[in-house]
């Protein structure tokens, strides 16, 4: 038959299963705390890691350039080395897109000038002679 515990050891007992349930938080906020540190210390190797391809692939990108350059420089021309599968180089392009979009809004800005105005028709005498 089950006796019944005095005060002092129900509360011994209570004490023991409520310290028995501490201690599994304490082992979550302990196992929490190692993942928030690794996640950080993850992020950070991985943006140290991220700069470091970056920075190669800058220089590789840079060297395929000169390499183009050299050979457009020994007489062959773009379009003859696209035809033997080597287009332009990706950073290359991307600069001459650029300026041939300043060159299309050079072009069609004197164009409309001409003539709207008294000077832009005197510019167009003075060209002339």
């Amino acid at each position: 038959m089950a006796t019944t515990p005095t005060p002092e050891e129900a509360v011994e007992r209570a004490r023991r299963a409520q310290e028995q349930r501490v201690e599994t938080v304490r082992v979550l906020a302990q196992t929490r705390q190692e993942l928030t540190n690794e996640r950080e210390s993850a992020d950070r190797e991985r943006a140290e890691l991220e700069a470091r391809l970056k920075d190669r692939m800058r220089e590789y990108e840079a060297a395929d350039v000169k390499a183009f350059s050299s050979a457009t420089a020994a007489g062959w021309t773009p379009e003859e080395l696209r035809k033997i599968g080597f287009p332009e180089p990706e950073k290359k392009r991307r600069v001459r897109r650029r300026s041939t979009a300043r060159s299309k809004q050079q072009r069609t800005a004197p164009d409309g000038a001409n003539g709207t105005t008294a000077e832009g028709a005197g510019a167009d005498e003075h060209a002339n002679a």
